[in-house]
C-alpha cells in the first residue's frame, strides 16, 4: 500500500509560480511511474504530467508544456511539479498518483493506469 500526500497548493496571481510536492509512504516510489492530474470545478479530472520510474522520462498535457516540470527524488520518496507562468485556467485541485506494473520507461497518462492517489492540493490562480 502506498500513501500519497500532496502539498504546496495556494492562491497565486497570474504569472506566478508554485512547486507542488507529493510525499509517499508505505512503499518506495522507485518502481512506480508518477503522475499529476487536476480537476477544476465542474470539470472532469485531467492529466497534467507524468514521469517514468526509470530514466526520468516525462510527458505533459499540451497546455502546460514549457510551463510545468515534473521531477522525482527517489531517495526522498517525493515527486514534484514545478509550475510557472500560471494562468487562471490552471486553477484546480491537483492530485498525484502512482502507477505500478508499467514498463520502466512508460509515461502513462490515463487515470485508470494509476493505482494510488493522494487527496489533492488546491491551486488557485487569480486574474
Amino acid at each position: 500500500q502506498v500513501q500519497l500526500v500532496e502539498s504546496g497548493g495556494r492562491l497565486v496571481h497570474t504569472g506566478g509560480s508554485l512547486r507542488l510536492s507529493c510525499a509517499a509512504s508505505g512503499r518506495t516510489l522507485s518502481a512506480y511511474a508518477m503522475g499529476w492530474f487536476r480537476q477544476a470545478p465542474g470539470k472532469e479530472r485531467e492529466f497534467v504530467a507524468t514521469i517514468s520510474w526509470s530514466a526520468g522520462l516525462t510527458r505533459y498535457k499540451e497546455s502546460v508544456m514549457g510551463r510545468f516540470t515534473v521531477s522525482r527524488d527517489n531517495a526522498q520518496n517525493t515527486v514534484y511539479l514545478q509550475m510557472s507562468s500560471l494562468k487562471p485556467e490552471d486553477t484546480a485541485v491537483y492530485y498525484c498518483a502512482a502507477a505500478k506494473g508499467v514498463g520502466a520507461f512508460k509515461t502513462p497518462f490515463l487515470s485508470n493506469e494509476y493505482e494510488y492517489w493522494g487527496q489533492g492540493t488546491q491551486v488557485t490562480v487569480s486574474s
